[in-house]
């Protein structure tokens, strides 16, 4: 990890939704980041305008991936780069998915829009990996058809065998869609997963989290087997500008991935 942003090159821009895109960057010297973990995040630096924190969407093994949403300034610029532009990036920060913990038991992969990003990598390792772990489910939701990331990838993992479950589904219809409708939480029900060996993992909007993962708690499963990405609350990556200060938490030192068990008290007394 450095605090001093190394100069990466953008060496392709992929339009996933009319206002997101995935920038894949490679190192423009011998300089590298160390390497990161699914679920962490960078420091990605517009020059000129400021720097936001972004999970990494993928890993390779000479490139990163972020997937970026247009909705500021520095996130508007980034998405508005170009093959052959500069970024600076800093990094790897925070708590990974640690997928590792959850050897031997059934997966499910809980996805709400954006959310889908950080958790790509999670998926990918699982899938390479099938032999360690039970059944893999994967439930994906976003406001709307045109709001999906990594469409071509979706029709792919749908079809995928080492997938037990995989379904999408969105809040609102449009002409041409004749898949599922219906918050992804209403996707629970044909999921399977054991629930007393399960881990799930939960990135999305901060509703979407709550209500998924308590649900889940109904059906069964520990609150320390639910792992979340409370990623959205970060700011300066360094612990100082208490943005992302949830009671006794800093996420961008203790998380952004914890386990429900410490995100359920902090977030419900936010909700009051």
């Amino acid at each position: 990890m450095t605090d001093v942003p190394l100069p990466y090159r953008v060496i392709r821009v992929n339009r996933e939704t009319a206002d997101t895109v995935t920038l894949v960057l490679a190192p423009t010297g011998p300089a590298t980041l160390a390497p990161f973990a699914p679920g962490q995040f960078a420091m990605v630096y517009a020059f000129g305008v400021g720097e936001i924190p972004v999970s990494v969407s993928r890993i390779d093994r000479h490139a990163l991936r972020h997937t970026i949403r247009s909705v500021g300034a520095v996130s508007a610029a980034l998405c508005a780069l170009r093959p052959g532009s500069r970024v600076g990036l800093r990094g790897p920060f925070g708590t990974g998915w640690e997928l590792g913990r959850a050897a031997g038991q059934d997966l499910l992969v809980v996805a709400g829009g954006i959310g889908l990003a950080p958790l790509r990598p999670l998926v990918l390792d699982a899938l390479a990996a099938r032999h360690r772990y039970g059944r893999l489910n994967l439930l994906v939701g976003a406001r709307s058809p045109g709001d999906l990331l990594y469409a071509q990838q979706l029709r792919f993992w749908t079809a995928h065998r080492g997938l037990r479950h995989c379904a999408v589904t969105v809040d609102r219809s449009a002409d041409g869609w004749w898949g599922h409708v219906g918050l992804v939480t209403t996707l629970l029900n044909h999921a399977e997963f054991a629930p007393d060996s399960t881990t799930a993992y939960l990135c999305g909007p901060e509703v979407m989290i709550r209500a998924t993962a308590r649900d889940l708690v109904h059906r069964g499963l520990s609150a320390q087997h639910i792992r979340v990405s409370l990623e959205r609350n970060m700011r300066c990556a360094t612990g100082h500008c208490g943005h992302c200060q949830l009671g006794g938490v800093l996420l961008c030192r203790d998380g952004p991935v914890i386990g429900w068990d410490r995100a359920d008290p902090l977030l419900s007394v936010r909700e009051l």
